[in-house]
């Protein structure tokens, strides 16, 4: 009975950074791709492709330090 209401937090924040994490790597990789078929991208899609990239690298931290387990989709 103790404790429930914890745990059930945890799942769900937990599956909120294994959401945002999947979402970050998904835009990220978008991003990649459009800047590797483009001539010649100017320097604010090329800022916006780091910015993707920090984001996702920092979630993947969150989740590595909170011992995530994530399954491959």
């Amino acid at each position: 009975m103790f404790g429930k209401k914890k745990g059930l937090l945890r799942k769900q924040m937990t599956d909120a950074l294994i959401d945002a994490l999947y979402r970050c790597k998904d835009d990220w990789m978008n991003k990649k791709r459009v800047i590797e078929s483009s001539i010649d991208p100017s320097d604010e899609v090329l800022y916006q492709l780091k910015l993707s990239e920090v984001r996702y690298l920092f979630l993947l931290k969150e989740v590595r330090e909170q011992h995530v387990r994530i399954n491959n989709r």
